[in-house]
């Protein structure tokens, strides 16, 4: 159904097209625009910019996404900047003081210089842009968005350095896995650590010397919780860490294809992205066309240009490379002033910086905020003696996240392109390529920090024996220009190449689950003329090949207890899919998601430890159900066999108090459904909360299925996934496809505000129409913008 979905949306361009009416027009004067220019809004909520000049076009860009975003990224800039609490209240303080202490702290000259020479320009004109749409609404000439006029705030004027100091949304990893794998060292020794994360490639795991795990506190990244989470509004409950989203939901696919497999003759790139849901999403589509300068596709609203697209000749897609981009120090405190650390032999001061955080409704907050040589200081203990401080790449120039793109989006060939992304930092990603000359590619792009004699997986002391002895080389990053089998894809798994020195460059050893690019290289592996409907199928392929293995265990077992007869029968007679109408991927996504990992644990896990391993890692678990050992028991096959009998029986439970007890009524999508919510909805009555709310709608598809639809345990609700895909025909633009759910607006008055989310949620797509002509068929808007 799928593939026929995509299919049509194949041609629902060429049918559209000619019955297009000529556009909407309206013409505004804009202060600070040098040149006439003009911006075509297409029946999607595209919006594809015309300007005479680059600067115009950075400048409309701006002033665009103001237009449609900028309750979105005005929350996301006060956020960063730590300016909550005098818009909201002191709830906020706290979430302020945390971002203030993540924010880039260097040199802007080190900073602009390390994204190249047009990086600073393109972020004066886009933010000049954005205080254009905001003057007009200051002089009254556009109305105050609706969201501003809920939360009684008003938006504020940027800065260019504002898009590049804010480091908090990076996702650089991995300080919160070294405290959860310290904590269970502590309560059940190393090996308890076995079921808690699998490491890849295969690694011993050593507790670094002079570190005593049970000294790593269990909230000693609060403060980094806050700072990286977004902003959570309440009516009475108090601000705290929000931890909806399950951590490895956080994701994306690509892929890159060459002619030789398209059924077009030309490549075909594909990405979809994976994160957290929310209504506007994270993602915006614009194209920006100016003499000598031209790109269209996604990126983060509050950035300049884009990450995910093409340029009319080059065509890039992102996914998440996850490379260990911080540690956590623990520093033993002077006595008798617990302002200085020790290290290497003496004491040595913290920095402290003290800063004033306004507040709404009250007086001023002060906050000291303290420095170690390492990093922002997360918490202290003087008490103990103790100080712990968090190192990230984020403090180094050029690494605020995504904004490298800059640098890239203009490239011509493979050979730019990779030059490009030598100076990538932030977040380490797997970028794939294609080109209209045929070309494809995979290369990593990542500040990857080198640790001689360590590995980056505890915290460490931050006595001066383990320090980061720079950065790998662009070179020391794996790459792969044409590979021989003609196509290349990533989703986040463990993609380090056979010969790939990993012992000595210790890149990362913790990676996202296989499932999805398994499923992804078996069907690209399998179609040697792979077409864009086959791409967009494979973006919304709801499979989950974990089930194969789990079916091969359950095929031997039998049991006398209808209940787990009946579970058993169900499970093992299932193709895999995670349809929304499949009764069989509900007990099986519940069985997996909350009850096999957990009774694996319970039988595998010193007791002190089960806790912290909660349900452990999928991957490890299952490892060990394939190959039982001693650690289950005298009779580990036995005990395997009890395990996967009694936690199946326990999720058929589940889902029969949830969905009634004939299972031929059941349907995973009565469960699994997508909503997506504005951040004021519990502000507002329920009246409003409808019109800031899109859904919901039954979903298939699971955290382990190309289809990513990452789903929280306590009501099984949608909360992250692609809310957008892209599939690109290369050198053949107009017949791209794309989507953005729920709509590129984040005007909730506007039609484009919910108006994709139907066409998302049953698999289909919309045209990304590139050249001027297509665009003109498509357009349902013309804005005719001139200087004053």
């Amino acid at each position: 159904m799928i593939r026929k979905l995509a299919a049509l949306a194949l041609g629902f361009c060429a049918l559209a097209a000619p019955a297009a009416a000529e556009p909407a027009q309206e013409a505004r004067t804009v202060a600070g625009l040098a040149a006439p220019a003009e911006i075509l809004v297409d029946k999607w909520g595209i919006s594809h910019i015309y300007a005479g000049s680059v600067r115009d076009a950075f400048f409309l860009q701006g002033y665009n996404v103001a237009r449609d975003r900028l309750w979105q990224i005005d929350l996301w800039r006060k956020r960063g900047l730590g300016l909550l609490a005098r818009d909201f209240g002191a709830a906020y303080v706290p979430q302020d003081r945390a971002a203030r202490l993540f924010r880039y702290r260097g040199a802007m000259e080190r900073e602009w210089a390390a994204y190249g020479p047009d990086a600073k320009g393109y972020a004066e004109a886009f933010v000049a842009g954005i205080n254009a749409y905001v003057g007009e609404i200051r002089a009254g000439g556009r109305p105050l968005p609706e969201e501003f006029a809920i939360a009684g705030t008003q938006p504020d004027l940027w800065k260019a350095e504002d898009v590049v100091r804010i480091r908090s949304h990076g996702l650089t990893r991995n300080a919160a896995a070294e405290v959860a794998r310290a904590r269970v060292v502590c309560l059940g020794g190393l090996e308890a650590t076995r079921l808690q994360r699998k490491l890849e490639p295969d690694w011993t795991l050593k507790v670094p010397e002079g570190l005593d795990p049970c000294d790593v506190p269990e909230d000693v990244l609060a403060d980094y919780g806050l700072a990286t989470q977004g902003v959570r509004f309440e009516r009475t409950a108090p601000l705290k860490i929000a931890a909806d989203v399950p951590p490895d939901a956080i994701g994306s696919n690509n892929w890159t294809i060459a002619p030789s497999r398209t059924a077009t003759g030309r490549p075909i790139l594909a990405n979809d992205p994976h994160r957290e849901h929310g209504a506007p999403s994270l993602r915006y589509i614009v194209h920006m066309e100016a003499p000598g300068f031209s790109a269209i596709g996604a990126g983060e609203p509050a950035l300049p240009g884009i990450s995910i697209g093409h340029n009319g000749t080059i065509a890039f897609g992102l996914t998440i490379f996850a490379a260990d981009q911080e540690d956590l120090y623990v520093y033993e405190t002077d006595p008798a002033d617990p302002l200085r650390y020790r290290y290497k032999g003496g004491w040595e001061p913290m920095r402290l910086v003290l800063e004033t955080i306004p507040v709404k409704g009250g007086a001023a907050a002060e906050v000291d905020l303290a420095f170690t040589r390492h990093g922002p200081v997360v918490k202290r203990e003087p008490g103990k003696h103790r100080a712990y401080a968090l190192r990230s790449v984020w403090s180094e120039p050029g690494t605020s996240a995504y904004f490298g793109s800059v640098g890239y989006m203009t490239a011509r060939d493979w050979k730019g392109f990779t030059a490009a992304m030598e100076n990538w930092g932030a977040p380490s990603e797997n970028q794939v390529y294609a080109d209209a000359s045929g070309d494809i590619g995979w290369i990593v792009g990542s500040r990857t920090p080198v640790r001689p004699g360590w590995d980056g997986l505890f915290p460490v002391p931050g006595d001066g024996r383990y320090e980061w002895n720079g950065f790998l080389k662009a070179a020391e990053l794996p790459q792969s220009h044409n590979p021989a089998k003609g196509w290349f894809a990533t989703a986040n798994e463990m993609n380090l190449p056979a010969d790939y020195p990993y012992a000595e460059r210790k890149v990362g050893f913790e990676w996202s689950n296989d499932a999805r690019v398994r499923r992804i290289s078996e069907v690209l592996a399998a179609n040697d003329k792979v077409s864009l409907a086959d791409a967009m199928a494979l973006q919304t392929d709801p499979i989950n090949v974990t089930a194969r293995r789990l079916q091969a265990l359950l095929e031997p077992l039998a049991s006398d207890d209808a209940d787990t007869r009946a579970a058993l029968d169900l499970v093992r007679g299932w193709d895999g899919r995670t349809a929304a109408d499949s009764a069989a991927a509900a007990v099986y996504e519940i069985w997996i998601a909350k009850h096999l990992g957990r009774a694996t644990v319970a039988r595998a896990t010193p007791a002190a430890a089960r806790a912290a391993v909660g349900a452990g890692d999928f991957a490890a678990v299952l490892e060990l159900l394939e190959v039982p050992d001693a650690s289950l028991g005298a009779d580990p096959d036995g005990a395997r066999d009890a395990i996967l009998k009694d936690s199946l029986k326990a999720a058929f439970a589940e889902v029969r108090g949830k969905l009634g007890p004939d299972p031929a009524r059941w349907r995973w999508g009565d469960l699994h459904q997508a909503r997506f919510e504005h951040a004021l909805t519990p502000l507002v009555d329920p009246a409003r909360r409808a019109r800031l709310s899109v859904g919901p709608a039954p979903m298939a598809g699971t955290m382990l299925s190309p289809l990513a639809a990452s789903w929280r345990p306590n009501d099984y609700r949608v909360v992250a996934g692609a809310s957008f895909r892209m599939v690109l025909d290369v050198g053949a633009w107009d017949n791209s496809r794309v989507i953005n759910t729920p709509g590129q607006s984040g005007d909730p008055s506007s039609p484009h505000f919910g108006d994709l989310f139907d066409k998302w949620s049953r698999g289909e797509y919309v045209p990304l129409a590139y050249s001027r002509p297509a665009v003109e068929a498509v357009a349902e808007r013309r804005l005719r913008l001139t200087p004053p």
